[in-house]
């Protein structure tokens, strides 16, 4: 299957990066990419919802989902592999963590790998699975796993990512494949 590159967004010092348009019946499968989002204010999460509202675009879709990942500090001083219940969502509408502690430094940032499944389908749940490595305020590489779905029957038609305080730089392109 070919991947189609349908839009890249270049947030700079952006609250919110959204892609309202082109999330419809095309594929069944869209990715999006995240390369070098950094924050502007330390110790943030990058995170993500969805919308199934064509006009005001309302990000408040009910989801579930599981959040667990693998750290190791950059002395070497400690390496885990952790579940974070903190960071899932059980039946909730507010935006799903893809970070956690994103650190604002220089050399801090994260880059990932979002799947929504069929969102255009008007039968089932929307699944979603993404995939991120982040280095933390506190000299760690993390790297994340999420899965869940939306909960709802309504076609998906909008994808908003943003921090969990303060603004962002980086760039988000959104792939079609099929």
């Amino acid at each position: 299957m070919a991947m189609t590159l349908i839009t890249t967004n270049t947030p700079s010092g952006a609250s919110s990066s959204s892609f309202t348009s082109s999330i419809d019946s095309t594929y069944k499968l869209y990715i999006f990419k995240w390369l070098d989002v950094g924050p502007a204010t330390d110790d943030v999460n990058f995170t993500f919802n969805g919308s199934d509202d064509t006009s005001s675009h309302s990000y408040d879709i009910t989801k579930t989902t599981t959040y667990f990942h693998g750290y190791h500090s950059e002395d070497d001083g400690t390496a885990a592999l952790s579940y974070s219940s903190g960071n899932d969502i059980a039946q909730g509408t507010g935006y799903q963590y893809l970070t956690s502690g994103l650190g604002s430094g220089a050399d801090e940032s994260c880059a990932g790998t979002l799947w929504l499944f069929n969102p255009s389908n008007t039968t089932y749940v929307k699944h979603f699975y993404a995939r991120c490595n982040q280095y933390w305020e506190s000299n760690y590489s993390s790297d994340g796993f999420i899965g869940g779905y939306f909960n709802t029957t309504a076609a998906i038609t909008a994808i908003d990512f943003k921090m969990t305080s303060g603004n962002f730089d980086g760039i988000i392109k959104m792939y079609g494949v099929g």
